[in-house]
């Protein structure tokens, strides 16, 4: 496995800590709103790439978290709680709409077949774990207190810009041009690890600390999080590219400022999915979801295809037209797979070792997906494979590439007898050489979304998406 590390700036072998088994941790979602496509792109990467360790014989441990403590929109306490104005707006309670959102955002990742992590927890529940690390910090003088807050003292590193690479003059890279100075820092780049005092005096969520009733920093969550569930070494940390500054610089920091040697081998990062007037973002008022992609007739797999057609690293622009040839390719390529009949041959073995090996050199070159469906359409127009190896073969790419391939669509039972008894009417019609009212069936089930496929043998049919 070859992977892109945002550290390294280069893409190197994947050699994890320990041997085969895989420990990975990615960057959960802020849950006061809908996802919008954007983020989901990320999640979908992440996907990958669990899948396709898995598929090469890791065995991967993956946590995230879920942010239900809300945070400000910098480290100098400026912008506004995203959790707390979202329940205000909505009349709930903080947690009502963490839980809300959360249950959104599940069922969006189900839709996308999206691997639910095997630990996911929620921020509220590990402030025991930021503060323990707080004090290690402290002690360590690494950490200190000023006006009501606890800061991290980033002097005391030799390199902070580890993932960035830029100069102390470059810090607004990455964060919002509303950033105000903060005058209780030593540094203008320390960031906070505990509120006491805040601007905002509604804050909702606040807990007993040594320093004072208050809440966690952003930055802390995460590596409280991962070191509590995956332990002091982690191989994996993975996140779209605005977290690699403050976001992730800062869990470096923290973190090896609190276990004292080299926490995490390898991060990784997707672009951004932007529209053509710029990066998608909650913030611009108009978030593009997954549930309007639906009502537009577009299903989820289709946005995962979309996804998979680009390389992870590449920024994707989304058009309708963009979608729409995906859409156009999904049906395409469903309809080929689902022509193909099992028969009684055997499996060609020596030929699913060669395109199984190309599938494994493509995937496993920093996640090439759209070279890997490529290996896919050339199994289906290989013609001197049987009927039997295309569909394994099919069957085994699709472990990671999760486009439901071979599932078969169930429909209601009355729809199913309908249909059927409209199929036997063409066909004693066609019999009866009276081909004005077979083709009268063909055209009053096309109108309904029901496409007839006529074979040497029987005639089957697919349902058309609305």
């Amino acid at each position: 496995m070859k992977l892109y590390n945002t550290l390294t700036k280069k893409v190197e072998e994947f050699i994890p800590y320990n041997k085969e088994d895989v420990k990975m941790y990615t960057c959960g979602p802020t849950v006061y709103h809908d996802a919008h496509i954007g983020n989901l792109r990320c999640y979908i990467f992440e996907d990958i790439l669990e899948k396709t360790l898995n598929y090469l014989g890791y065995h991967v441990t993956r946590c995230m978290n879920i942010t239900d403590v809300g945070h400000l929109s910098s480290d100098s306490d400026t912008g506004e709680d995203k959790m707390v104005k979202s329940a205000k707006e909505q009349k709930k309670s903080v947690l009502e709409i963490a839980k809300y959102y959360t249950t959104l955002f599940k069922k969006d990742l189900k839709k996308l077949n999206v691997k639910w992590p095997e630990i996911v927890s929620k921020a509220t529940d590990n402030i025991d774990e930021y503060i323990k690390i707080i004090k290690v910090l402290m002690d360590k003088n690494l950490a200190y207190f000023s006006g009501g807050n606890v800061y991290f003292d980033t002097s005391k590193l030799d390199n902070y810009y580890v993932l960035t690479n830029h100069n102390e003059e470059d810090i607004k890279i990455g964060v919002r041009d509303t950033v105000e100075e903060d005058k209780n820092k030593k540094n203008k780049t320390d960031f906070v690890l505990w509120f006491t005092k805040s601007k905002f005096e509604d804050q909702a969520l606040k807990w007993d600390s040594p320093w004072g009733v208050g809440y966690p920093g952003w930055h802390i969550e995460c590596s409280g999080i991962s070191l509590k569930y995956l332990g002091e070494y982690l191989d994996i940390h993975c996140g779209g590219i605005d977290n690699i500054f403050p976001h992730h610089t800062n869990e470096i920091a923290q973190s090896e400022g609190f276990l004292g040697h080299k926490w995490c081998k390898y991060w990784c990062h997707s672009e951004h999915l932007n529209d053509l007037m710029g990066k998608m973002s909650k913030s611009k008022g108009k978030t593009l979801t997954l549930s309007f992609l639906e009502s537009q007739g577009i299903k989820p797999l289709v946005y995962r295809l979309f996804c998979l057609n680009s390389h992870y690293r590449k920024t994707l622009v989304y058009t309708d037209e963009a979608i729409n040839q995906a859409k156009t390719q999904y049906e395409k390529l469903i309809r080929k797979i689902r022509s193909i009949e099992k028969d009684n041959t055997k499996i060609q073995e020596k030929e699913c070792w060669y395109y199984q090996n190309k599938f494994k050199e493509d995937i496993s070159n920093d996640l090439n997906t759209a070279s890997a469906i490529t290996v896919l359409y050339d199994v289906l127009k290989d013609d001197s494979l049987n009927n039997n190896t295309k569909l394994y073969l099919v069957s085994d790419f699709d472990k990671v590439l999760s486009l439901d391939l071979l599932k078969e669509e169930k429909i209601d039972a009355s729809l199913e007898k309908y249909i059927d008894d409209k199929i036997a009417l063409r066909k004693q019609a066609k019999e009866n050489k009276d081909y004005a009212l077979a083709d009268s069936i063909r055209c009053e089930l096309l109108k309904k979304g029901i496409i007839l496929i006529d074979k040497k043998d029987k005639t089957t049919y697919e349902i058309k998406e609305k």
